[in-house]
C-alpha cells in the first residue's frame, strides 16, 4: 500500500497516532476548519469537503468498488469507482486521483469535475452520519487494476441496466445513488446517451 499522511503511522509524544483531519465547509464550500475525521461522522454529523469518482472502461460501463470489510465506515457494500476526503488545503481533484490511485493501483486516463453536491445520510448500520460537500469526478480507465485490499473488497464493471439488477440485490453505500445521480450529466457526455447512464 502506498504510505501517504493518511495511511502512515505517525507516533505523537504520548505513543498515539497522529489523527486525520477533514476539511470543515459551510453550505457554499468554503473552508471554516477542521475537524478529527472520526468526530466528523459522529451524529449529527459536521459539514465536510469530500470527492467521488465514477469511472468507465471504452465499453460505457461502470467500475464500482466493493468496499473492503476492514473499513471503519460502511464495510462490505458496493459504492462508486473511488470516494474520500482531501487533506485539509489539498485540492479535491488531487485528493481524488491520489485515493484512486492508493484504492486501485491505477490511474485515471481523463478525470474531469462533473460538478458538486450536497448531502445528509445516515447510515444505519454504523450510526455515522455522511454530513458532505461532494465534489464529482467522472473519466476512463484504460490500465489493469491493482486493487489494495485493505481498502478494496472486490471490484465491477457494469452497464446501466447491470447496475439496476445489482442495485436490487447487494448493499450499496448510503450516498451512491445521491452521488451517482448528481453526476449523471457529465456521465452522459463522457459515454454517450447510448450507454444508457
Amino acid at each position: 500500500m502506498p504510505i501517504t499522511p493518511a495511511t502512515a503511522t505517525h507516533s505523537s509524544s504520548n505513543g498515539t497516532a497522529d489523527a486525520i483531519l477533514l476539511e470543515l465547509v459551510d453550505e457554499d464550500g468554503v473552508t471554516i476548519g477542521t475537524a478529527e475525521k472520526l468526530t466528523a461522522h459522529q451524529p449529527p454529523g459536521q459539514l465536510h469537503r469530500a470527492f467521488s469518482v465514477f469511472l468507465f472502461d471504452e465499453r460505457g460501463r461502470l467500475l464500482l468498488q466493493q468496499r473492503a470489510l476492514g473499513k471503519y465506515h460502511s464495510p462490505g457494500v458496493w459504492s462508486n469507482t473511488c470516494c474520500g476526503h482531501p487533506y485539509p488545503g489539498e485540492a479535491p481533484f488531487a485528493a481524488a486521483a491520489r485515493r484512486t490511485f492508493e484504492e486501485l493501483g491505477v490511474s485515471p486516463t481523463l478525470l474531469a469535475e462533473a460538478g458538486t453536491v450536497r448531502y445528509n445520510h445516515p447510515d444505519p448500520a454504523s450510526g455515522l452520519v455522511e454530513q458532505e460537500y461532494n465534489h464529482l469526478y467522472v473519466g476512463l480507465v484504460q490500465s489493469p487494476l491493482r486493487p489494495d485490499p485493505e481498502e478494496v473488497g472486490d471490484t465491477a464493471y457494469v452497464t446501466s441496466a447491470e447496475l439496476d439488477a445489482r442495485h436490487a440485490e447487494d448493499p450499496f453505500s448510503a450516498w451512491f445513488m445521491t452521488v451517482l445521480d448528481a453526476a449523471r450529466p457529465a456521465i452522459r457526455e463522457l459515454t454517450g446517451h447510448s450507454a444508457g447512464w
